[in-house]
């Protein structure tokens, strides 16, 4: 669908792996990278330890988000290797990513809604934090400030099984 907006999960390999927030700053450069050669607008965004939840919109007659993806999955794999961190004893990325990804096309504005609050939602649902707002690596922060949510949006949620804890 040119010009379409999507929605991506891309998760590790190793979902008990913290990569994707030990290493934001890796995953942010690589991001920003392709989003300069390849360019996309990044509707939403969370990112947590394990995977991550984006909503894209290509540009006016590219439907080419594949590309897109596997560069940033690339480039990040590439940072690790480059540190010297291996997952799963080796450093490429069939190690550090599953092969297999979750896309949706957004239909239409509900859709989009629909999507934009489980991704801003997802650090809760993982028992990650008790507020959205507590999440830092979420777009939801930017929906604040440019008046879209409120800083309360969805509440807390008192979560009694955090990972990490």
């Amino acid at each position: 669908m040119p010009g379409g907006t999507y929605f991506f999960t891309l998760p590790l390999s190793d979902r008990s792996q913290r990569l994707l927030t030990e290493h934001i700053e890796s995953l942010r450069l690589a991001y920003a990278s392709v989003r300069k050669r390849h360019p996309f607008q990044t509707d939403a965004i969370v990112t947590l330890p394990d995977h991550l939840h984006c909503l894209w919109t290509l540009p006016e007659g590219d439907a080419d988000y594949p590309t897109r993806r596997r560069s940033i999955k690339t480039r990040f794999t590439a940072s690790l290797a480059a540190s010297g961190i291996r997952a799963n004893r080796r450093c490429h990325e069939r190690a550090v990513w599953q092969p297999r990804f979750w896309e949706h096309a957004i239909r239409d504005e509900m859709d989009l809604s629909r999507h934009i609050d489980y991704i801003h939602f997802n650090p809760v649902k993982h028992g990650l934090t008790d507020r959205v707002s507590d999440w830092p690596h979420s777009s939801f922060h930017r929906f604040c400030r440019d008046g879209n949510l409120l800083k309360d949006w969805a509440g807390v949620f008192e979560s009694h099984h955090k990972k990490g804890e």
